[in-house]
């Protein structure tokens, strides 16, 4: 495992959300545009990394928290599919392990993950109105085995919404790089 610091290259804060059009865990197509929710999570995973499968119950958790009007995380794996335990079918089966509530798209082409500047896995991005308001971590835990104390991604979700400035619009997360193909 490659641990990576996710990185403000490409996307700065109030920048437009990079539309997509992805393949689901559900077999049906999904557009960025199709979702009409205040907040837009898209988190970009996968299904082997030790960093996501411990912060997986906390991103399912805090979709769990907001109305759909409020809040819709997306999921979306940019990982090689050929990588081992990556791929489509691999997708369903980590989504059914994991009770996913949201949606979990593929990006075979590795486009979207170009687009959005994601380096690593889970990789945050947090859109509101469709522009980002922050990038960065889920909440304090910066290991797989530490035990989450700070929700970050709440707390600035709850913050956005009261109409609060956020004291940082980056605070990176940590995971797995992202699994480029050759």
């Amino acid at each position: 495992m490659a641990r990576t610091l996710s990185s403000p290259q490409v996307l700065k804060t109030g920048a437009s959300a990079p539309s997509f059009q992805l393949k689901g865990v559900d077999g049906k197509t999904h557009s960025l545009s199709e979702y009409k929710s205040k907040a837009t999570l898209v988190v970009f995973i996968c299904n082997h990394c030790p960093f996501v499968k411990a912060r997986i119950g906390d991103i399912v958790a805090l979709q769990s928290k907001f109305k759909p009007s409020e809040l819709q995380v997306i999921g979306i794996n940019s990982n090689d599919p050929s990588y081992q335990d990556e791929g489509f079918d691999n997708m369903v089966k980590f989504s059914k392990e994991y009770g996913l509530n949201f949606p979990y798209l593929i990006d075979e082409s590795q486009d979207v993950a170009r687009a959005y500047g994601a380096v690593c896995t889970p990789d945050p991005f947090l859109f509101v109105d469709g522009k980002l308001a922050f990038h960065g971590r889920i909440n304090d835990a910066m290991e797989p085995e530490a035990k989450p104390t700070v929700p970050v991604m709440e707390n600035n979700i709850r913050a956005l919404f009261t109409g609060k400035k956020l004291e940082k619009d980056f605070d990176p997360s940590i995971g797995c790089s992202i699994k480029w193909k050759n």
